[in-house]
């Protein structure tokens, strides 16, 4: 079953005995489990929370079975719960708690792997799946789509009384991709940047904290399109982050890299799902290789191929030579731009 606001709210009215939240991304099972904790603790204010991935099944046992002192049931806690670090034994026992138990709601969250963007439950994962549904209410929480997240993110920067500016919060989302933590702690501190008025995509080119990948792709944008000088601004700033040189050289391999299987999958006519699958590309992969296809356009084979060359050279230099990192960089971006130029 997938979540559902509306019958969130439906089961915490009726006095649903167990509510279990699963998804691959951990922002979206604490903001479900913060909901229901905040309505059920009107119910239960005593909780007790027992951090995961595998609290033991005495301490549960102890927890679920102390009466509350404000009498009704009691609140129990299990974040981030990790069903395949019990035993088969003990995994039982968790069930047979969760079932038997009178004096006590539990509300329980895991973090389960995505491949190729749906969710796979182990067996373990899927026998505490099973008893939870004939229990109450157990849910995948699917990860919004890019509409929802710049829904969520006007939402976030109204909390701090600020706003974005047209097209800015796409912008945001294209830096950061579909990580809410990241998102919001980008957005807390763009509000403060901009005295809690308007954010602006300037302000997101300029000082907004991304990913290495996608700052040092800009970099490799800038020199497809021969703007060298503003590439080695973009290095610049990077070093100035106070990012390692081996890790900015790294993502920029890794650039590269997803630039060739782009360029060759094109000229197989493969479609870039299939890379994906090939590569086990996750996460925003569509993201990331649509960015490839795109920028495999302004290459050659030959000229893809020598641009991993010269970044192969860095990084061996930079783990050998005595020479100053920065220049060895700025000599690297600039042989880019030639291997770049020549046909």
């Amino acid at each position: 079953m997938l979540y559902s606001e509306t019958e969130l709210k439906k089961r915490l009215k009726s006095g649903c005995p167990v509510f279990y939240f699963y998804a691959s991304d951990e922002a979206l099972v604490r903001s479900a489990a913060a909901k229901a904790e905040k309505f059920l603790s009107e119910e239960a204010p005593d909780t007790t929370t027992l951090d995961g991935p595998a609290p033991s099944v005495e301490d549960i046992v102890l927890a679920a079975g102390t009466i509350s002192f404000f009498g009704g049931r009691r609140l129990v806690m299990l974040p981030l719960i990790r069903p395949s670090a019990y035993s088969d034994k003990d995994l039982q026992e968790l069930c047979d708690t969760l079932s038997d138990t009178e004096n006590a709601v539990f509300v329980l969250t895991s973090l389960l792997e995505e491949k190729y963007g749906k969710i796979k439950p182990g067996k373990r994962e899927q026998k505490l799946i099973a008893a939870c549904e004939k229990l109450g209410y157990c849910v995948q929480i699917a990860k919004p789509g890019r509409a929802a997240l710049q829904e969520m993110a006007r939402t976030w920067a109204g909390e701090y009384h600020t706003t974005f500016a047209p097209g800015a919060e796409a912008a945001l989302l294209d830096r950061c991709g579909d990580d809410q933590f990241l998102l919001q702690n980008e957005i807390a501190k763009l509000a403060a940047l901009s005295g809690y008025t308007t954010i602006t995509t300037r302000m997101i080119q300029q000082l907004g904290t991304v990913t290495l990948d996608a700052d040092t792709f800009d970099m490799v944008k800038l020199v497809a399109a021969g703007n060298t000088r503003q590439a080695l601004a973009k290095l610049q700033t990077l070093l100035e982050l106070q990012n390692e040189p081996i890790l900015i050289t790294g993502a920029l391999i890794g650039n590269y890299l997803d630039i060739y299987r782009a360029f060759l999958a094109k000229k197989s006519r493969r479609p870039l799902a299939d890379l994906a699958k090939d590569f086990k590309y996750t996460g925003k992969w569509n993201y990331r290789l649509g960015n490839a296809d795109q920028t495999a356009a302004r290459f050659q084979r030959s000229q893809i191929e020598e641009s991993l060359r010269i970044l192969q050279k860095l990084d061996l230099d930079l783990k050998g030579s005595r020479l100053d990192a920065p220049l060895l960089m700025q000599k690297a971006i600039c042989e880019l731009s030639l291997a770049r130029s020549r046909a």
